[in-house]
């Protein structure tokens, strides 16, 4: 059993015997993860004018936008939760699709505003493996090419946004036959040696594609409310605001407080190397983690009526 795989065995069985040991480590992570968060977010704002920034999240241009960025984030969740059922179908786990979009957003509840106890990945394996007596290790692969999906596809936006930025375009194809051969050394992998989970490959793949897009309109959503899309200073340079949340999406990696603080610091060194404006790239970062934590709470129904979870799935 490799690491990742033990670390999730043993998040399931904090689920089932909460011990004093285990107690302490949750908490022990959550005061890690709150300040690693509070670093994060004091460097952000020695850099940053906060003020600016805030500013801009309290007076945006256009209000509407900011509902719009919300429904593209939402729907980018409903995405998301359709393409991990594809990894499911692989390995004969059926599951309503109304049930597993409500174990989605509970799993994202748990992630983003329980950060010190059971990860929402976890909770979702344990419930799987209780319910439909499924193995662990079958449920985290399925979970872990679900993320790689993800990584696919954010590689190959990516890899377009590299001929559009002036300052990169010139490593434009070495990029591209960086991700070709990428690609082709994933899928052989996959095919090889994990073959149950390329039954759906293709179709889950596109589906990363769309949910990675649906993200890109959230943040452009975000860029639209703002006046200085309106202002001839402005040019409409949105490629490299894209191409850096794209990439901001490996901070998350950096164990924070629900993803606070590490979006902000990563956009906060990138608009040193793109031309972007530092109040504005920061908002973007928090623009995003508060959407994120509004479309959370749509979990917060299943953890205060559990029963409701379960309710007309088949």
């Amino acid at each position: 059993m490799t690491n990742e795989e033990q670390a999730i065995t043993d998040e399931v069985e904090v689920l089932k015997y909460k011990t004093t040991k285990q107690k302490i480590w949750n908490v022990a992570k959550l005061v890690l993860k709150i300040g690693v968060t509070t670093v994060l977010l004091v460097w952000v704002f020695s850099k940053v004018d906060i003020n600016s920034v805030k500013y801009r999240l309290l007076h945006p241009k256009y209000w509407l936008m900011y509902g719009a960025a919300i429904l593209c984030f939402f729907f980018s969740m409903i995405v998301s939760a359709w393409r991990l059922l594809s990894f499911f179908k692989s390995i004969g786990l059926n599951l309503n699709p109304k049930y597993n979009l409500r174990l989605y957003f509970l799993g994202m509840f748990y992630n983003i505003l329980l950060p010190g106890g059971i990860g929402g990945d976890g909770y979702k394996m344990y419930l799987i493996n209780k319910t439909y007596k499924i193995p662990v290790k079958r449920v985290f692969w399925a979970v872990m090419f679900d993320r790689l999906s993800g990584l696919w596809a954010i590689a190959l936006i990516a890899t377009v946004f590299v001929f559009l930025i002036p300052q990169i375009s010139s490593y434009s194809w070495l990029a591209f036959a960086a991700f070709l051969v990428i690609s082709l050394v994933y899928y052989f992998v996959v095919h090889r040696f994990f073959r149950d989970y390329t039954k759906y490959f293709f179709q889950a793949h596109g589906k990363a594609l769309i949910l990675q897009s649906l993200q890109l309109l959230t943040i452009a959503c975000v860029i639209l409310s703002q006046p200085d899309f309106y202002q001839a200073g402005f040019h409409g340079e949105f490629s490299p605001y894209l191409l850096s949340f794209l990439i901001s999406g490996f901070a998350i990696l950096i164990p924070t407080a629900g993803g606070a603080g590490a979006r902000e610091a990563f956009f906060t060194v990138m608009a040193k190397v793109f031309p972007m404006k530092p109040d504005l790239a920061v908002l973007l970062a928090t623009s995003f983690y508060l959407i994120s934590l509004i479309v959370a709470f749509l979990g917060l129904y299943y953890v205060i009526r559990p029963s409701r979870l379960h309710d007309g799935f088949t």
